[in-house]
């Protein structure tokens, strides 16, 4: 119920809430917001069933989602659309708007493959620590919440890089380098899952937050709720056949093979997602949305002004 209805319904709302230039600020909160609690209900629901048991916790949390819902009856009816002004950096592309969410397929992909690797990695990770390094549960803990934090870190981090990188960039390299720590990680026992896991924790949740922030961008709000459905859900589809992989591997090896194979897999997604996000071919002087300069002109112009979004580099000299 939550990943078919309250996520692309809440992604939804925000869209419609938010103004365009602050999108990437709220994005960034938002995840700092939802790692902190995690972070902090690991740590007291273990306590917790430990003190009470596991039903007054079970109960407590149901109450949660009653606060949930009055939060967001709270937020009220929408309010009458007032004019904002458009940072150039969050303007989407000129055709964002008539984008149905199938046309967003590419966005979609590289915000998908994140809750991929997250959910594969999250059964690996107590496998190799408690399983075969046959280490107890609080040094699974321990290396769970120093992923939690690098997370956090990555939050605050985003809002500071994301002043001189456009989003595209930051999520295709923060992957790439999640990729990296996920293969390196497994090769040096439990001091490499102390450095590794948060290190990669911290380059993966930059590259979230701004697939996120592109995709919520570039949906206009009628079809953005439906567009992080689709991703809630090709993204659980994904999972169920990586998954059933990558077991097998492990079962039949290690699971530095495991974590090996995911990171494998997670290139190839990444590198296709960034391709086919690249810039499109500059267009006649005579286009209305991007009044492109000469072939030459406009190569030199992307070098330059690397902070465009998506890649698509607009003139901003009056003609």
């Amino acid at each position: 119920m939550v990943g078919a209805l309250f996520f692309p319904a809440s992604s939804a709302l925000i869209k419609e809430r938010i103004p365009a230039d602050r999108l990437r600020r709220f994005n960034a909160r938002y995840e700092m917001g939802t790692q902190a609690g995690m972070l902090l209900s690991a740590a007291i629901g273990g306590l917790c069933v430990q003190t009470f048991g596991a039903v007054p916790l079970l109960v407590f949390n149901a109450g949660t989602f009653m606060v949930s819902a009055l939060c967001v009856a709270a937020v009220g009816r929408r309010p009458d659309r007032m004019p904002t002004a458009i940072v150039a950096w969050e303007q989407p592309p000129a055709r964002a708007a008539t984008r149905g969410p199938l046309r967003m397929r590419r966005f979609i992909l590289l915000y998908a493959q994140g809750s991929v690797v997250v959910t594969v990695f999250n059964a690996l990770l107590p496998t190799a620590v408690i399983g075969e390094l046959h280490l107890g549960a609080g040094t699974f803990g321990a290396v769970d919440a120093l992923g939690c934090l690098g997370f956090l870190g990555a939050a605050g981090a985003y809002r500071i890089v994301s002043r001189r990188s456009a989003d595209l960039r930051i999520a295709v390299v923060g992957f790439l380098l999640c990729d990296v720590c996920l293969v390196l990680q497994s090769q040096f026992g439990i001091a490499g899952y102390v450095v590794g896991v948060p290190l990669g924790a911290f380059f993966f949740g930059q590259a979230r937050i701004a697939s996120r922030t592109m995709l919520m961008a570039s949906a206009d709000e009628a079809s953005v709720g439906r567009a992080f459905g689709l991703a809630n859900g090709g993204g659980l589809a994904a999972t169920t056949g990586v998954m059933f992989l990558v077991a097998m591997v492990t079962d039949h090896s290690h699971t530095r093979y495991g974590f090996a194979l995911l990171a494998t897999l997670a290139l190839l997604t990444t590198l296709s997602a960034g391709l086919l996000l690249r810039p499109p071919p500059p267009a006649g002087p005579d286009v209305s949305a991007g009044r492109y300069r000469s072939s030459t002109a406009a190569a030199v112009s992307a070098i330059l002004q690397r902070s465009s979004p998506w890649g698509e580099h607009l003139d901003a000299r009056p003609q």
